[in-house]
C-alpha cells in the first residue's frame, strides 16, 4: 500500500518535502483490531510539531495523521463492534492500557502508556491502517468524509477544551487563534451558551471576518483590547505571546485553557513579560488540555450531529500531502484541511 512516512525530524522553514511517498505491506488486524481502507485523513498542527521535534514521533519512519475516516475492510479474530463495510473514524487516542488509576477513572488521555495516533503508532497518511476496535468510532451518517474529519480532534479537542474553561451561559468566551478547532469550538458555544458572547483573537482580517460571519460578537487581533474582558480564554496558537495577552484579557477569578501539545520557541522571551499583578493575581487559572479520552469523541460527535457542526474545509489529493503540510505552516488558515485518498 502507498502511505507517506516521516523519516526524521526536519525544520520547515528550510525544508519542501518533509514526507516521503513509500511502499508499505499491506497491515494485517489481530484480534480486537480491524482494517481500515481510508478515505480521507485531516490535517493538524500536531503533525508540524512532530516533524518539527517537539512532540517527535516513538520511531522511524511513522505514517502520520489522526483524523482518520474510513471504511472496515477486514475485521480480526474475537473483533465484534463493526461490519465490514461499515464506516468508521479515528482520533488521537491510539491506545491507553485501561487497568491504571487514570483509565479506570475515565482519564485516559493522562494513561502513562497512551498512545498517539500517527506518533506512536502508524496513522492515516496511507491507504490502510489498522485499529483495536474499541478505539474506533461510528460517524454520523449526517457528514460527508471530509466534513467528518476534522471533528476526531480539532472538534474532540475542542469540546473537552470547552468544558474544561467551565463557563455558563451568559459569561464571555474568547478563542485566541482560530483555525480548524477554534471555529468548531465558536459553533459549539454559540449553541450551547445562547446568550454568552464570545471573542475571537486571530492573525488576519480574513480569519476576523470569518469569525464574525460565525457568530463572534467582537473579533480581532491579539495584541488589540476587546470591548471587555472574558471569563475564559481558550489559547489554540503554537506560540506563546498569545498566552500572556489573554492573562490580560481575562477577568478576576477566569481561567486560560492551554489547547496545544507543545509550544514552540521562537517567542519564549515573551514569557518574561509577564508581571505577577496584571497577569495572575485575582485567582486566574491556567490549564493545560493533554489529549482526549474516547467519551470525548463520542459525545461530541453526537453533539455535532445534533446541532448540526459542520466543518469548513479546504479539501487535498493524496498527493499532495507536502503542500497541505507546508501550507498549514506558512499560509493563512481558514477551517481545517484535508487529505483525500482516491476512491
Amino acid at each position: 500500500m502507498k502511505a507517506w512516512v516521516l523519516k526524521s525530524i526536519c525544520d520547515l522553514r528550510l525544508e519542501n518535502n518533509p514526507l516521503s511517498f513509500v511502499d508499505l505491506p499491506m497491515p494485517e488486524p489481530g484480534n480486537h483490531e480491524i482494517r481500515i481502507k481510508i478515505l480521507c485523513c485531516g490535517v493538524c498542527h500536531t503533525e508540524l510539531d512532530e516533524i518539527e521535534g517537539r512532540t517527535p514521533p516513538s520511531y522511524f519512519p511513522m505514517t502520520l495523521g489522526h483524523q482518520v475516516i474510513g471504511l472496515v475492510d477486514k475485521a480480526g479474530a474475537q473483533s465484534r463492534r463493526f461490519k465490514v463495510g461499515d464506516r468508521v473514524g479515528v482520533a488521537w487516542i491510539f491506545m491507553a492500557c485501561g487497568q491504571c488509576d487514570n483509565c479506570q477513572a475515565g482519564r485516559e488521555n493522562l494513561c502513562e502508556f497512551f498512545q498517539g495516533t500517527g506518533r506512536d503508532a502508524n496513522g492515516g497518511y496511507a491507504e490502510y491502517m489498522v485499529v483495536n476496535e474499541n478505539f474506533a468510532y461510528h460517524i454520523p451518517d449526517l457528514f460527508t468524509d471530509v466534513q467528518a474529519a476534522p471533528l476526531l480532534c480539532a472538534g474532540a479537542i475542542g469540546y473537552r477544551s470547552l468544558n474544561l474553561t467551565g463557563i455558563n451561559n451568559e459569561q464571555t468566551l474568547g478563542l485566541s487563534g482560530f483555525g480548524a478547532s477554534g471555529h468548531l469550538v465558536l459553533k459549539m458555544a454559540t449553541h450551547l451558551y445562547p446568550d454568552s458572547k464570545v471573542l475571537v483573537f486571530a492573525r488576519n482580517k480574513s480569519e476576523q471576518e470569518f469569525a464574525r460571519s460565525l457568530g463572534a460578537y467582537w473579533a480581532g487581533a491579539f495584541n488589540e483590547l476587546p470591548p471587555f474582558k472574558a471569563h475564559a480564554i481558550i489559547d489554540t496558537t503554537p506560540v506563546w505571546t498569545t498566552i500572556v495577552q489573554s492573562l490580560l484579557n481575562l477577568h478576576a477569578g477566569g481561567r486560560l485553557v492551554i489547547n496545544a501539545i507543545r509550544k514552540e520557541n521562537v517567542d519564549k522571551e515573551a514569557l518574561l513579560a509577564i508581571n505577577y499583578s496584571d497577569h495572575l493575581w485575582m485567582e486566574k487559572e491556567i490549564k493545560s488540555v493533554a489529549n482526549i479520552v474516547r467519551d470525548d469523541v463520542e459525545r461530541f460527535l453526537e453533539l455535532a450531529a445534533k446541532i448540526p457542526i459542520v466543518s469548513e474545509v479546504e479539501s487535498y489529493s493524496f498527493e499532495e500531502a507536502n503542500a497541505a503540510i507546508l501550507d498549514l505552516k506558512h499560509k493563512h488558515v481558514r477551517g481545517a484541511k484535508v487529505l483525500v485518498m482516491a476512491k
